[in-house]
């Protein structure tokens, strides 16, 4: 296919939180949790978004599916304005994109079997069906995750986490969506289990034609899975690519932090590679940085970097969000 399908668009998106009120604007304290993204969610792709803790991966995740509602900014879901739909027709929608999230045991009702916390978008956007046709839909989705049926009257406190995620990442699946953002879903697992779990939602993204979203702080586990991948600080993009591009050939210096934090099992390579640590910690965004949010912890920074926002500069897929740093040819 020479022309991508957008899925799913965000065009200047932000999402801010009042989390100090006052009658005067200036004693107002504002936490800019997402402050101006654009993206494009292409059909069949794996989008990995990364960052740090603290950078707004999850708030973003959730106003792509208006589980938060957006401050400002464009969505666009299918050719359609999302943030258009009433309460009623978002309800209808929301059988096409479906969420994972990070703590599989939050996720799940305690009181439910597995078999009914996996039924219960049944229950609401498919009222007509059977109790039979409902436990078959749920048996045969269960055996698609890993799990089995004699397991459906079980609770999920008799489950591991590895085994909640997969209840979770069931119930996200049985209305067969076309979009699943999944929020960090290995990050609260045994790092032996999260390879299982990544490998699964690999091999049903390409025998159910799903697109995903991954956010992530773990490099390894975005590169594994994506095809793009955007990187994220404070609340902006700082680097977005095809994933060879940007784990190659990274030009953002925050980019090149992240990558060089990576941890590496050849003791030899890791003892001769160059890391850069970044200094500092990460700024309050009641109180971000003035012109590029990452200035104030860049090796690269000059005083031009905190009088002006950098502007986004690519070739062909690849674009920063860099004054200082330029993109060369790279080929794929």
């Amino acid at each position: 296919m020479n022309r991508k399908e957008i899925l799913l668009a965000a065009q200047d998106l932000h999402v801010h939180f009042n989390v100090k009120k006052h009658l005067l604007p200036s004693k107002r304290k504002v936490v800019k949790a997402v402050n101006g993204i654009d993206l494009d969610v292409y059909r069949g792709e794996t989008l990995g978004i990364v960052g740090e803790s603290g950078c707004g991966k999850s708030t973003l995740a959730r106003a792509l599916l208006r589980l938060i509602e957006p401050t400002s900014g464009a969505l666009v879901w299918k050719g359609e304005d999302m943030r258009a739909f009433g309460r009623n027709e978002l309800t209808k929608k929301r059988r096409e994109f479906q969420m994972i999230f990070q703590d599989p045991s939050a996720s799940l009702n305690p009181r439910m079997t597995i078999a009914d916390c996996i039924a219960e978008p049944l229950f609401t956007h498919e009222p007509q069906l059977k109790r039979q046709e409902i436990e078959a839909r749920v048996i045969a989705m269960m055996d698609k995750v890993g799990l089995l049926a004699s397991q459906r009257n079980r609770y999920p406190h008799e489950f591991s986490g590895g085994q909640c995620q997969r209840v979770g990442i069931a119930r996200a699946l049985i209305l067969n969506p076309e979009l699943v953002v999944c929020d960090e879903p290995v990050s609260a697992l045994d790092v032996s289990v999260q390879a299982q779990v990544i490998n699964l939602l690999d091999d049903l993204k390409k025998e159910m034609g799903l697109t995903l979203v991954m956010i992530a702080h773990d490099l390894s586990v975005v590169r594994h899975i994506s095809d793009r991948v955007m990187v994220m600080y404070l609340g902006k993009p700082m680097e977005v690519g095809h994933y060879q591009h940007v784990f190659d050939h990274a030009h953002h210096p925050y980019t090149k932090a992240l990558l060089s934090a990576v941890p590496i099992a050849n003791p030899a390579q890791a003892k001769n590679r160059n890391v850069q640590l970044l200094s500092g910690d990460l700024p309050s965004p009641l109180n971000p940085p003035s012109g590029c949010v990452f200035r104030t912890r860049c090796p690269e920074a000059t005083a031009i970097c905190a009088e002006q926002a950098p502007t986004k500069t690519g070739l062909n897929d690849h674009h920063i969000f860099c004054t200082h740093s330029t993109l060369g040819s790279h080929p794929l």
